[in-house]
């Protein structure tokens, strides 16, 4: 008989203890409560990404939509890109004087925190209209990021792009990793968004989706430009998100996630498709850590669609129950 190799014996008898003791794979959403909302969402993308499973859905198909404010990231207490068109009216106020004296610029300039809160759709649309046409898509977007790469959150006193929510981040890797393509669909402008989404989010500007003004083609000395003029072409909220979606994206989705009533109409259209569906509605209940609003609120209100998501058995996110930890600097 040969000799015994101990170190071969040593290995045959360690391979299947090592085997054993492998660690677990990595949680892909370790900032989410291990609760129902977790498992709603794992379970629908391990069965809809399983060849073998009845619920499967080709990667063509797998697409999953998200409104941005208060559902990616934050959105008290005025929507973002409405504090940069503050900002911006701020300074631009020398070269307009008459603004001191004309509402809604009045307001901005006096710092009447009561006038600010009290603004309209109309005074936002007049106040973005002022701030964001007259100069090209590209100045426009290089103003943008000068501003996000300077401006700091009133309460967190951090830039804006930190307000971006941790666990809303793991689900769209975990999302992409099993094939799922993912856009946004949201009322924020699309020049605006387009300017940070691919770096904050992983999502390029071609799958950014958003309400849009008015451009104009010109031809200049250093060439052709697109210039951004006075005017709204379409408004990305409501009705307007599956219309957008049917026009940009051309296919159903199988997973939609909003936090407003704004999107309720984008849940309900993804809800109507054939097969498998994920409809999500992120429920700002914190105050501590965020933020706490629904019903009454006047940014981001959340009413008929959390009725509706209780009677039709969509999965409501509780973020003071669900998120372990919602933004990043935590």
């Amino acid at each position: 008989m040969p000799p015994i190799n101990r170190l071969a014996t040593l290995a045959i008898v360690a391979a299947p203890l090592a085997a054993c003791t492998a660690p677990p794979a990595a949680d892909p959403l370790p900032s989410w409560s291990d609760a129902t909302a977790k498992t709603n969402i794992v379970t629908f993308v391990e069965q809809t990404s399983d060849p073998a499973h009845d619920a499967f859905v080709p990667a063509e198909a797998r697409i999953a939509v998200f409104d941005n404010d208060g559902t990616l990231w934050a959105e008290q207490p005025m929507y973002f890109q409405l504090a940069f068109a503050i900002d911006r009216v701020r300074a631009m106020a020398p070269d307009h004087p008459e603004w001191a004296s004309e509402m809604p610029f009045a307001a901005i300039l006096s710092g009447d925190a009561a006038a600010l809160g009290a603004l309209t759709e109309h005074d936002i649309v007049e106040i973005v209209t002022a701030t964001h046409s007259g100069m090209t898509v590209d100045e426009f977007q290089a103003t943008v990021a000068d501003w996000l790469a300077t401006a700091r959150h009133p309460r967190f006193d951090v830039p804006f792009t930190s307000l971006v929510y941790q666990p809303m981040l793991e689900l769209l890797d975990y999302l992409r990793a099993n094939g799922f393509k993912t856009f946004i669909v949201s009322g924020g402008g699309i020049d605006f968004m387009r300017v940070f989404a691919e770096e904050v989010y992983g999502i390029p500007p071609e799958q950014v989706i958003g309400s849009m003004g008015k451009l104009a083609f010109e031809t200049r000395a250093d060439g052709p430009v697109l210039v951004k003029e006075p005017g709204i072409d379409f408004i990305d909220d409501k009705e307007g998100k599956p219309i957008a979606i049917a026009r940009m994206i051309g296919r159903r989705p199988i997973a939609a996630f909003g936090n407003s009533d704004g999107d309720l109409a984008m849940l309900q259209y993804t809800a109507a498709g054939p097969g498998a569906q994920l409809m999500v509605y992120i429920h700002h209940d914190d105050a501590e850590r965020e933020w706490a609003y629904d019903r009454e609120s006047h940014i981001g209100r959340l009413d008929q669609g959390l009725n509706e998501a209780a009677e039709r058995g969509w999965t409501v996110v509780s973020m003071q129950n669900d998120w372990r930890k919602v933004f990043a600097f935590e």
